[in-house]
């Protein structure tokens, strides 16, 4: 269990990562790539050891999307079980840009679930193999968890179009985060992100995280 560190959420105090190597969603500004080329996506039977401890919040899959498409399922099933062995005593953030396959899956119970919606827009070059943004959204719609959701790295926006997506989704909170890794993405103008997150206050909790400020 390692404790969360760096441009991580506030709220959460560890992440645990079962699955490790590359993402099949394999965006190019994807955090992991700075330390070279990645294994292949593996399941580690060690991680099923850890001692997740009690009153944690724990982001589970931190490092590579766990219910993206080409992760096999038992891999998913045998990180939930033992998320269901510390269920009452620890919360679980479960982040992923395929939040239709959560459906699937029975989580623990005091668990968030939040997709990474970037932009309403589709930056081919950029996501890769990321469901489209719309995709995203329609998967939330069924999640019957508290529900948040990522804008990070933003980039540039439709703001009536993008507001209308967010809303949709009904979310909790909304967290807004810029690239940190130099990765030279179309970034919307500071005026644009004010619009964004004064439109945003009208209907939910938005959360600035540290490195927005850059924009701003």
């Amino acid at each position: 269990l390692n404790k969360s560190k760096g441009n991580m959420y506030e709220f959460v105090t560890h992440t645990w990562n079962t699955i490790k190597g590359a993402c099949p969603h394999d965006c190019s500004y994807c955090y992991m790539k700075r330390w070279g080329k990645l294994n292949p996506a593996r399941f580690d039977e060690k991680e099923l050891k850890t001692n997740l401890g009690s009153g944690n919040f724990i982001f589970v899959g931190s490092s590579c999307d766990m219910f993206a498409e080409g992760i096999p399922r038992d891999w998913v099933i045998k990180t939930l079980q033992k998320t269901h062995e510390v269920e009452s005593i620890n919360s679980f953030l479960f982040q992923t840009k395929n939040p239709s396959r959560i459906n699937d899956n029975y989580l623990p119970m005091s668990s968030i679930v939040c997709t990474t919606i970037e932009t309403n827009r589709w930056y081919s070059e950029i996501m890769r193999n990321s469901p489209h943004p719309l995709l995203r959204r329609n998967g939330m719609s069924d999640i019957d968890f508290p529900r948040y959701l990522t804008i990070e790295p933003i980039m540039d926006f439709d703001l009536e179009e993008f507001v209308s997506m967010i809303d949709d989704i009904y979310p909790d909170q909304v967290n807004i985060g810029a690239d940190s890794g130099g990765h030279s993405l179309p970034e919307p103008p500071k005026e644009k992100v004010v619009e964004l997150i004064h439109a945003l206050e009208e209907f939910t909790t938005v959360h600035q995280k540290s490195n927005l400020k850059r924009l701003l």
